[in-house]
């Protein structure tokens, strides 16, 4: 793990709360990046993505084990028409009667994976990532309460599987390359865990998290 953070479950918990405390819900799209591009984002890029996205959101579920903090993620069914087989985080589009990002994030985890709402504590928000399928989604970041039991639909997940935070935060796993979105080139990253491949929108996300603790102290924008 990057040195400059805590490796200690407690005290790497405490960080992310800190850091996302006075996080908001976004109003709109006005801060949402193309989903995993790490570079400078550039007008052409934003050209390719959808002019009138959907808002969703996602549940980053992070369980607080006794040994250290894991991320719980889910492997999309294979026949779905957007995104089969990838890996991802719970969610969904926010429907009318959701209050927000949060309300349809837990709605949704406990529709795909039966994760009771009862068993997340929420910290806050990342900003939203744009999706090329056609959404604008909002990661909503939660602890996760060991001790959950999970019944999973099999219409939209085929497994859900852990991978400990500190293996994500640890620079040594974050794998640099390029993407073509249209006629332009930008830097992605990847996040490879034993036979599984994390990337696009989800590894996004997780590097977003990673460059926010990352920051220095004084040099956070909330």
């Amino acid at each position: 793990m990057a040195s400059a953070l805590p490796s200690g479950p407690h005290a790497l918990r405490a960080l992310i709360e800190e850091r996302l405390r006075d996080s908001r819900p976004p109003l709109g799209i006005d801060r949402a990046l193309p989903g995993g591009v790490m570079a400078e984002i550039n007008s052409a890029i934003l050209k390719l993505f959808p002019a009138s996205p959907v808002a969703a959101a996602v549940l980053m579920p992070i369980v607080h084990h006794p040994h250290g903090l894991s991320v719980l993620l889910t492997q999309r069914a294979s026949h779905l028409k957007n995104h089969a087989g990838q890996i991802a985080f719970p969610g969904g589009r926010i429907e009318t009667a959701d209050a927000g990002p949060e309300a349809a994030a837990l709605r949704e985890t406990e529709e795909e994976i039966g994760l009771s709402r009862q068993f997340v504590q929420v910290a806050g928000y990342l900003d939203p990532h744009l999706i090329i399928s056609g959404f604008w989604v909002t990661p909503v970041v939660g602890f996760v309460q060991p001790g959950f039991n999970l019944t999973l639909d099999t219409r939209e997940v085929d497994s859900t599987f852990e991978v400990p935070l500190a293996y994500i935060l640890d620079e040594a796993n974050h794998r640099a390359r390029e993407r073509r979105i249209g006629e332009v080139s930008v830097q992605v990253y990847d996040i490879p865990f034993g036979e599984r491949h994390i990337w696009g929108a989800t590894a996004g996300m997780l590097m977003a998290l990673f460059r926010l603790l990352a920051q220095p102290a004084t040099g956070v924008i909330k």
